[in-house]
């Protein structure tokens, strides 16, 4: 039988980690998880800690010293993820703004068709609830840019709730991966579409977040505007 692996980086998600571990493990099919905590002064990792002693030998934790960025933290995931021999490994952010139910069929994608399968929020059937219109517009015309400026055929491309099958992740050269914020993501996308994998868009309804603090910021977007242009004579 497969392994799947869901992958969750976390800092300061006390409000949302044991509502989302549960929500995970009740799904049909069956998920691993991995919280990869950046030291959460708010008590996460501690809570998942207890959770494991439910959930034994299908719930892990990786502890780092400190806030070192979304993208590290997908990386230290992705290597733990292949050194333990997962066949789909999974990235989804912990606040809901991805519904877990939606994890099933990101995995139906892979297992069928696709070697990457993105939880898209701008093709067809894809929605976005709770932004303001003018966030909205700068996420949406930010994926405009990007595959403007990377001929990626991908409608969502700063997406973070994805599905890969695992030699994507053994193929794609994770130490060399450049960008660890918001460019992270469409990195990742970009360095799979050059090296000729199969990327599908899977419809989503994203939510913003309704407890905790977003992560987001204007350098993390200001990074990923020039890291698109960089990635372009890069490539």
């Amino acid at each position: 039988m497969a392994k799947n692996l869901v992958i969750i980086p976390t800092y300061n998600e006390i409000e949302n980690i044991e509502k989302m571990i549960r929500t995970v493990f009740d799904l049909p099919r069956q998920f691993e998880i991995l919280i990869v905590d950046d030291g959460s002064p708010d008590g996460t990792a501690i809570k998942v800690k207890e959770l494991q002693k439910e959930y034994p030998n299908i719930l892990h934790i990786e502890e780092r010293s400190g806030k070192l960025g979304l993208g590290t933290a997908y990386i230290h995931g992705f290597k733990w993820a292949l050194k333990n021999n997962y066949d789909f490994i999974f990235e989804m952010d912990c606040d809901f703004s991805h519904d877990p139910k939606d994890l099933v069929r990101l995995l139906e994608a892979c297992e069928n068709r696709a070697d990457v399968a993105v939880g898209s929020r701008y093709c067809k059937g894809g929605k976005v609830h709770n932004w303001p219109i003018g966030r909205i517009l700068m996420s949406y015309f930010a994926s405009v840019y990007v595959r403007m400026v990377l001929w990626l055929p991908v409608k969502d491309t700063t997406a973070g709730f994805k599905c890969y099958r695992k030699k994507v992740l053994e193929t794609i050269e994770l130490d060399r991966i450049k960008f660890m914020g918001y460019a992270f993501q469409i990195e990742m996308k970009y360095r799979a579409y050059k090296k000729g994998f199969k990327i599908e868009e899977v419809p989503i309804m994203f939510t913003d977040r309704i407890l905790g603090v977003s992560k987001m910021s204007t350098k993390i977007f200001k990074e990923a505007f020039i890291g698109v242009i960089q990635m372009r004579f890069r490539a």
